[in-house]
């Protein structure tokens, strides 16, 4: 997910980055949160997901779930374990953790999740979000400079 990483980090990282939403018409709104639990093997969870609407309700489109795994000198890991598509009414996890907090993993799923991981940052770069982020955040501060000199006017 080097399109999401490049955008978390130009939001501040994944530290900084709780949650980001980029338009970028005609796709679907994609919205990257770090999330405040922690994943199976004790990483940061980060929310990827596409959110079309129906009948009112926010649908995802899909959205995965990734462990960040960072470590000193190498570029961070997304491990995914979760993926969910509303409209196709698809849940499915590759590992997840019991009540008795018993590591439970599916390698073939998490190996078919790995596969479309790359499949979908592929397409987010072609499809220019990474461009429609940096949009958004170059609209944003311009639009708090104006909102600066408006006051000191």
């Amino acid at each position: 997910m080097k399109t999401v990483l490049q955008i978390i980090e130009e939001a501040g990282g994944l530290t900084n980055a709780e949650c980001i939403s980029v338009e970028n018409e005609p796709w679907m709104r994609l919205v990257i949160e770090v999330l405040p639990e922690r994943g199976p093997d004790g990483h940061i969870v980060v929310s990827v997901a596409h959110y079309g609407e129906q009948n009112g309700d926010a649908m995802r489109d899909p959205e995965m779930l990734f462990e960040v795994v960072e470590e000193v000198g190498r570029e961070p890991e997304f491990w995914p374990f979760y993926f969910r598509n509303d409209y196709a009414a698809v849940e499915q996890w590759s590992r997840r953790r019991d009540k008795a907090e018993n590591l439970h993993s599916l390698p073939k799923r998490t190996h078919d999740f790995e596969q479309f991981a790359k499949l979908w940052d592929r397409n987010l770069r072609e499809q220019g979000f990474l461009e429609a982020f940096r949009r958004r955040a170059c609209g944003q501060a311009e639009l708090f400079r104006n909102s600066d000199s408006e006051r000191s006017s």
